[in-house]
């Protein structure tokens, strides 16, 4: 596990008429503080990634579909620098991913439909404290393909 990454389980409330999803909330020990929540969707097969924040703490959930989140940890000093961790979350898998600045991350989506992960965000979007690679950069060590066994 890379070191400062948080999952943390939710809970959902399901009946007859729905469910509801908890995510994160001010009184929650893991709350850092809040810029913007935003939603990203992709469909089934597509890559988002790499993105590495400076400064913003992201705390993602999937609430629709499956995803597979990847993290390299790219920050000098870290104790895990150069490893690299995947999290499979989704409606069955129901927890909230919190990623420190200073750590690549991305997702694929998988399954038969959109995905639509939620990111509350610890600042406001601001495209110059973010680093963006190509999802099959040279510089993270991952291959995005389906392994099988």
């Amino acid at each position: 596990m890379i070191d400062g990454v948080r999952i943390v389980p939710l809970r959902q409330i399901v009946d007859e008429r729905g469910k509801i999803m908890h995510m994160l909330k001010a009184t929650d020990p893991i709350f850092l503080g809040f810029g913007e929540i935003y939603f990203s969707c992709a469909w089934p097969g597509a890559i988002k990634a790499w993105h590495i924040h400076t400064r913003m703490t992201v705390n993602n959930a999937v609430i629709v579909g499956r995803a597979k989140l990847v993290m390299y940890d790219m920050r000098d000093g870290s104790p895990t620098r150069g490893e690299v961790q995947e999290v499979f979350l989704g409606e069955d898998q129901y927890c909230l991913v919190q990623i420190p600045p200073g750590i690549a991350n991305g997702y694929k989506a998988y399954g038969d439909r959109m995905v639509v992960l939620a990111n509350c965000a610890t600042h406001p979007h601001d495209p110059a404290e973010m680093l963006r690679l190509d999802p099959h950069s040279p510089e993270i060590p991952y291959d995005w393909s389906l392994k099988h066994g």
